[in-house]
């Protein structure tokens, strides 16, 4: 145990999703998606579904299956790229205040996106980057495997049972259940299936979250069920 773990147990942990959970880029990516989609005479709209639900190489397989995937690839990263040094986006309510409120080395960043995007996203909102960042280069299982939660944990030398998830996505809420975790939606109208709490915003969420990194293991209540 370290001077940073609490007197009745281990310190709790908080894992967040990017893009939709402290970041504010739907219509971002939808822009690049529908750019995208145009430059190879593809419907944006149906482009988009698909790429809601996989990862990019996977979007690419299904609605351009003749296309030269790095070279579609390549063409994305140029969009995204571009999109963080020009685009218009802001963090969500609360998501500041959030995280300069919880400890250091008790929570981290998982995200299908690239570090360098986060990174430059974070320094326009003026969000402060955790030393834990698992972006998709570095596993090569995204969401919604458990891989990319569990490399969070460990690099956070966390337990998964102590570890809390905050996911706006099917994908990341289905990823952190089965990392063994316990995972709360935020921004969105309706619950996301599988999660075990619902929260409309994240300005909602933060007080609970707060709660939850500093709660100990010793005082931990039951999990609740899954939101309907």
């Amino acid at each position: 145990m370290t001077s940073e773990l609490s007197s009745t147990g281990a310190r709790k942990y908080v894992l967040f999703d990017v893009d939709g959970t402290l970041i504010d880029a739907v219509a971002n990516q939808r822009r690049v998606w529908a750019t995208w989609a145009r430059r190879y005479g593809l419907d944006p709209a149906e482009v988009y579904q698909v790429a809601l639900r996989t990862r990019p190489m996977e979007t690419f397989a299904v609605v351009a299956p003749d296309e030269d995937p790095r070279a579609c690839l390549a063409a994305l990263h140029e969009l995204e790229d571009h999109d963080v040094r020009y685009g218009e986006y802001s963090a969500f309510d609360g998501a500041g205040e959030l995280l300069a409120a919880l400890p250091a080395g008790c929570w981290g960043l998982v995200t299908s996106n690239y570090e360098h995007r986060v990174r430059g996203r974070f320094a326009r909102t003026g969000l402060p980057v955790p030393q834990v960042l698992v972006d998709a280069g570095c596993v090569e299982e995204g969401k919604p495997s458990p891989v990319p939660y569990l490399l969070a944990a460990r690099r956070l030398g966390a337990e998964p049972r102590d570890c809390l998830v905050v996911e706006d996505a099917p994908s990341g809420v289905e990823s952190g259940r089965r990392a063994g975790m316990t995972v709360w939606g935020v921004n969105a109208p309706a619950p996301v299936p599988g999660a075990h709490r619902h929260f409309r915003t994240l300005r909602e969420a933060m007080p609970e979250i707060l709660a939850f990194a500093a709660r100990a293991r010793g005082t931990r209540p039951a999990e609740p069920e899954p939101a309907a």
